[in-house]
């Protein structure tokens, strides 16, 4: 019995086992009645019972979806009906629709045949009643200036001068609204209208206003203090300046009709002069007797007119502007004020001026421009002049200014020219100075940190003088033109400063050497903080605008071109501080020779045979390491005196690893030490060769790290020494044979080893002389 129970227990197992695989592609009614059973019924045999409820709950559920089903089923014919007879109704509107709009059109259609001949009659009528207007209109444009043009007339005859003046600025704007208007005859009558009032007035009040300026000693062509009458308070000066001020407004009002009808002289297009707006009309009758005076003396075959002595004339426009300057400040500044003008009296007056400057520049240039001597000493009286014009007197650099001449093509071509030939022949000068290779600092000692010599001080300065030169340029591309010309002095003077060190290399701990690798550090230094400059940067976003649209650099240049992570001096400083490198390295393989030739007698000592600490008095120094520590003593001492700081502590640092590598390799390497040899080793580094390096940095052992360590490994008592050994011999075995002794590089690590490599340890500690026997 118990034999069949169980067969049937397994087979009941084995019908649960067996899975109904679900059809997913169909409506899957087996796999539905078996997970229904599995979740109803189960393993549990008792829940049979619950079969009745179960039926009975299923037999409910089944009549509910019959009864649904024969509901929607016979609601479906009926929506199917109403939808049909939905769109019957629809059909039958649209049919109706189309009928009705048939009618309309055609009776639409009809109307405008009827119609036609009418509109026919009215567009007649319309064009005539168009034409009739424009003939109305433009006879109201002309009655209106008619009657401007009688009320002007009516204003002078009755000496209303300020009426007449603000009638005929109406009629100019008047003038300026009809510039559209293809109606040329009325343009031409308006215009004409306009030119003769603007002449009759601008006399008027330009004869009248002059008187006033010679009332007021106009123009003042001395120093402020020597001015008869200008700033000065005679009893009629009130009254003086009413009329000044009076006739100024009345000006100021001519000034649309005036920029109507006058074309101010313009230069030609090759200047590229900024757009800039016509001198206001009473600047302008201020500005006539100076002017006058100007072209009379500098124009011509006066004496004062020559071409080597331009200074005259911009000294003496810069003379005007500061004699006219305080005037124009304080009593013409107030009434452009009063009258809602934004025009800068001194300003204005100055921009005027100034235009005077560049017509003669412009005439004058293409007659030296191949006497180099004559051209070079135009531009710096034009620079020292443009110099005092924007610090002095607060001129604009959106005005024009006689940089826009030096930089038309032929003269700024010329002018590259002759500062880079200038340039070039200074670096002769200064590189064949006696005191070319001598700071001038020598004997101030916080200022000749740097230790430049005169040559490479005087050549920064050169660069900085073209730079203060070139700076105000009006455009990018001329600023970078000027920028490649220094590019090519520095790699000039750098091909100049290895040609000289390529003559003192057998001396290359010499005074002259040590002179050239200071100027090749002292240049790179100022290059890179002139990287920093905002002018600098400028140029690098410019430059980089220009290489972009050329395609001539890759994206990644562009990126740190654009990040800022590269400079415009970049390829000069590389190429310096390689330079450097390569000195600095000569320099050090050279006082290295010197130590390793006064270190042989070190090498041979018989450290194995050196008594004990214990058995010295006090320990002493090696004599046959003297030679060695003098040598090195004597080369740090002369180089420190010799190059800068940066530069020595660089050289110290070369010097003290190819030491610590060469006393590691080949003494301590290649010599059996017993303990006396290991202490007087230590001795002779702790005491005497770190020291040598102590006045440079705080802690020079760090820099011997070689060693350093081969000291402590050679120093180990012998109970320390055995456990190193074992450990490491345990390391190198197998780690995993004894995983619970300590690694070779925490042991090193606890003694204070931490460059050397662990076969290194080993070799160092099989260099020991005595051993006790351990029975191993």
């Amino acid at each position: 019995m118990k034999s069949i129970a169980e067969k049937e227990n397994m087979a009941t197992v084995a019908v649960r086992k067996k899975e109904v695989t679900r059809d997913l592609d169909h409506c899957d009614i087996p796999y539905y009645v078996s997970e229904f059973v599995e979740r109803e019924v189960g393993n549990d045999y008792d829940s049979l019972r619950k079969l009745d409820n179960l039926i009975d709950k299923l037999s409910e559920n089944k009549k509910q979806l019959e009864e649904q089903v024969l509901t929607v089923s016979s609601e479906v014919p009926k929506k199917i009906q109403n939808a049909l007879k939905n769109a019957e109704d629809s059909k039958k509107s649209l049919s109706r629709l189309l009928e009705e709009e048939t009618i309309l059109s055609d009776s639409i259609n009809s109307h405008l045949l009827k119609a036609q001949p009418w509109m026919e009659d009215l567009d007649v009528l319309i064009s005539q009643v168009e034409e009739i207007e424009r003939y109305l209109s433009y006879l109201k444009w002309i009655s209106r200036i008619e009657e401007l043009s009688d009320s002007i007339q009516q204003y002078l005859m009755t000496n209303n001068v300020p009426e007449a003046a603000s009638t005929l600025a109406f009629m100019a704007e008047l003038d300026i609204k009809l510039q559209e208007s293809s109606c040329s005859h009325l343009l031409a009558f308006v215009r004409s209208t306009v030119k003769f009032w603007h002449k009759i007035l601008k006399d008027k009040l330009s004869s009248d206003f002059e008187e006033v300026l010679t009332q007021l000693r106009w123009p003042f062509v001395g120093p402020p203090q020597s001015q008869a009458f200008g700033l000065g308070a005679p009893a009629s000066a009130p009254d003086v300046y009413n009329n000044l001020e009076m006739l100024f407004c009345q000006l100021l009002k001519l000034q649309t009709s005036d920029a109507l009808l006058t074309k101010p002289k313009q230069l030609p297009e090759k200047y590229s002069l900024p757009p800039s707006p016509p001198i206001i009309l009473p600047i302008q009758i201020m500005l006539n007797p100076l002017q006058k005076r100007f072209k009379y003396h500098f124009t011509g075959n006066k004496q004062t007119n020559v071409l080597n002595k331009p200074e005259w004339y911009l000294t003496q426009v810069l003379m005007w502007i500061g004699n006219h300057a305080k005037f124009l400040d304080e009593k013409i500044q107030p009434i452009l004020d009063k009258a809602g003008s934004s025009v800068n009296a001194g300003l204005e007056f100055s921009r005027a001026l100034v235009m005077l400057i560049l017509e003669k520049l412009a005439a004058d240039i293409p007659c030296l421009l191949y006497d180099d001597t004559l051209f070079c000493h135009l531009v710096d009286e034009v620079l020292l002049f443009e110099r005092e014009l924007y610090s002095v007197h607060g001129y604009l650099s959106s005005f024009p200014s006689c940089m826009h001449i030096l930089s038309e093509e032929s003269c700024f071509q010329r002018w590259l020219t002759v500062e880079k030939k200038f340039a070039l022949q200074k670096m002769d000068s200064m590189l064949s100075s006696e005191a070319a290779w001598i700071s001038q600092y020598k004997d101030i000692t916080d200022v000749d940190e740097m230790k430049v010599p005169d040559c490479a001080e005087t050549f920064m300065t050169l660069l900085l003088v073209i730079t203060d030169r070139y700076k105000n340029l009006p455009t990018a591309s001329r600023k970078l033109q000027f920028l490649g010309l220094q590019k090519e002095l520095v790699d000039d003077f750098r091909i100049r400063l290895t040609q000289v060190m390529k003559e003192e290399t057998r001396a290359s701990l010499g005074f002259r050497y040590c002179a050239i690798l200071n100027a090749v550090n002292y240049i790179a230094t100022v290059l890179a903080d002139w990287a920093d400059n905002v002018f600098f940067l400028q140029l690098q976003q410019a430059e980089l605008e220009v290489r972009a649209e050329s395609n001539a650099v890759s994206k990644l240049e562009l990126g740190q071109l654009a990040s800022m992570e590269s400079s415009v001096f970049d390829e000069m400083i590389n190429l310096l501080e390689r330079l450097k490198h390569d000195m600095l390295t000569r320099q050090v393989d050279h006082v290295f020779r010197e130590v390793k030739d006064a270190a042989k007698l070190y090498k041979k000592e018989r450290w194995l045979s050196l008594p004990s600490q214990a058995e010295q008095a006090v320990m002493s120094l090696s004599s046959t390491a003297c030679p060695m520590l003098l040598t090195l003593r004597d080369r740090l001492l002369q180089l420190e005196q010799q190059l800068c700081h940066s530069l020595f502590k660089i050289f110290w640092q070369m010097l003290a690893e190819k030491v610590d590598i060469y006393i590691y390799q080949e003494i301590i390497m290649a010599n059996h030490f017993n303990e006396g040899g290991a202490a007087q080793l230590q001795f002779d580094m702790s005491r005497n060769l770190f020291p040598l390096f102590s006045h440079y940095c705080k802690r020079p052992e760090n820099y011997f790290k070689h060693i350093k360590e081969a000291c402590i490994i050679l120093n180990l008592n012998i109970g320390s020494a055995l456990l190193l050994k074992d450990v490491l011999q345990s390391a190198s075995e197998n780690e995993t044979l004894k995983p619970n002794q300590p690694s070779a590089t925490a042991a090193l690590n606890e003694l204070g080893v931490y460059k050397l490599a662990q076969k290194d340890v080993e070799i160092l500690l099989n260099l020991r002389a005595s051993w006790p026997n351990t029975g191993k």
